[in-house]
């Protein structure tokens, strides 16, 4: 499982440390690619396989899930730890998430979100609701 959140600094050519506690769970080699809300999404090769089996079951008919799907495969690279613990991540990805400093890295149970410390704290105050509302809402879902 995959939890705890680190803050680190992207240095200028792109690459990250990524926390060996994080990396234990994800693997030497592991794929990251565009997440939601604006953060990195970064998938252990064997999740990765399983979140990708779900997004091949969604059907092609349906231009919502082209969509959903094409924005998860497009910018999807796959990152191969070196012997400092960083990783490179792309330009592109990079943009996405508006990395430029300071990056805070979470584990979120079977993937990894990587932030921008600004955007992450950005996100968390515009939240339109609570806390408590949300915990509401997930007992929808069984939770």
């Amino acid at each position: 499982m995959l939890i705890g959140e680190y803050e680190h600094s992207i240095d200028p050519k792109g690459r990250i440390i990524m926390p060996s506690k994080l990396r234990e769970g994800l693997g030497e080699r592991f794929i990251v690619t565009k997440g939601l809300d604006g953060c990195l999404f970064a998938y252990s090769l064997t999740e990765w396989t399983n979140f990708e089996n779900k997004l091949n079951a969604l059907p092609l008919t349906s231009k919502e899930a082209r969509m959903f799907v094409r924005s998860f495969f497009a910018g999807a690279i796959e990152c191969e730890v070196d012997k400092q613990g960083r990783i490179l991540i792309s330009a592109n990805l990079r943009e996405y998430a508006k990395l430029e400093k300071d990056v805070i890295i979470t584990g979120v149970s079977t993937r990894v979100e990587i932030w921008s410390k600004e955007r992450l704290k950005d996100n968390e105050n515009n939240e339109e609701i609570s806390p408590d509302e949300i915990a509401e809402k997930m007992s929808m879902f069984g939770i």
